[in-house]
């Protein structure tokens, strides 16, 4: 068991929302973990599985909502910018390293998805981390785009981007468009069922999924390139967990950065696994290589 204390952590032009788990009973500074969700999800989804299993294991857990989504403040409302988050994520982590419950010396970060690529960036340029876990990480922005656009497409859609911004230049907000849907004439980043039905389901309120991004979000996905870093991670120990049937973060593009990182380094292929399978069929799996991960190297 866990308590839960809910935070509210100043960033610059927003407030981001936490919640911190501390293990029940627990005395003396613990090591910590710091964890994010992908993308456009919240704290809510699939996170308070793996706080629990982390938790359980004698770690102190903190998990927050990125800017623009969940309880976090921050405009516009829905905007995805990876360097942004990143940079949040540095001061939840300087939140975390004073907070008593903590061992600042034994810090470690878990991202996934988009967040996992996130990982890969803050494991290569924040020390205060000493062990790393990214959870079928995003690598590879140019493989994105080039996956997910069908080529006859390419123009339309940077002329979209291109009228986006000259709206903005306009006064006018950033266009919002659906994270994902299963009909591929819809106006959506992807076009997928098994994406559309995790963005819409129902949270902890009893209410659906926002399923909204901006616009300028899927442009500044093809932009972003974690696995560029991966090579620098080293000498902090990095854990890559990825499905062997994944393609939304492709595991092709995982695998052909996990080459790049250099020792302590560890791969765990989970067999059949799609993009969703570490929350879920294979939970169990995803989350027993991380405690192990964490444990060796933070306790």
């Amino acid at each position: 068991m866990a308590s839960r204390i809910d935070l509210e952590i100043p960033a610059e032009g927003a407030t981001l929302a936490a919640h911190l788990y501390v293990p029940e009973g627990a005395t003396g500074p613990l090591p910590a973990i710091t964890m994010a969700i992908g993308f456009a999800g919240t704290k809510e989804i699939f996170l308070p599985e793996f706080a629990k299993a982390f938790t359980d294991a004698g770690f102190v857990v903190i998990a927050h909502d990125h800017r623009n989504f969940g309880a976090s403040t921050g405009t516009p409302r829905f905007d995805v910018n990876p360097w942004q988050q990143i940079a949040d994520w540095r001061r939840v982590i300087s939140v975390l390293e004073a907070r008593p419950e903590v061992d600042a010396s034994r810090i470690g970060l878990w991202g996934t998805s988009y967040a996992g690529g996130h990982a890969i960036v803050l494991g290569a340029t924040d020390r205060r981390l000493k062990a790393v876990v990214a959870n079928c990480p995003f690598v590879d922005g140019r493989q994105d785009y080039v996956r997910r656009i069908s080529p006859e497409n390419y123009a339309a859609l940077e002329e979209k981007y291109n009228e986006d911004e000259r709206n903005q230049a306009r006064g006018v907000s950033p266009q919002l468009v659906a994270v994902a849907e299963a009909d591929p004439a819809a106006e959506a980043l992807w076009h997928s069922a098994e994406i559309a039905a995790v963005y819409k389901a129902e949270g902890p309120d009893g209410t659906a999924g926002d399923n909204l991004v901006t616009l300028r979000s899927g442009r500044m996905i093809s932009t972003y390139d974690p696995g560029s870093f991966i090579a620098r991670v080293s000498p902090t120990p990095l854990l890559m967990v990825a499905g062997t049937h994944d393609t939304m973060t492709p595991t092709d593009t995982q695998l052909a950065a996990y080459e790049n990182a250099l020792e302590p380094k560890r791969l765990r292929l989970l067999p059949g696994g799609g993009h969703f399978d570490p929350y879920i069929a294979q939970f169990d799996l995803a989350s027993g290589e991380a405690v192990e991960w964490f444990t060796q190297h933070l306790s």
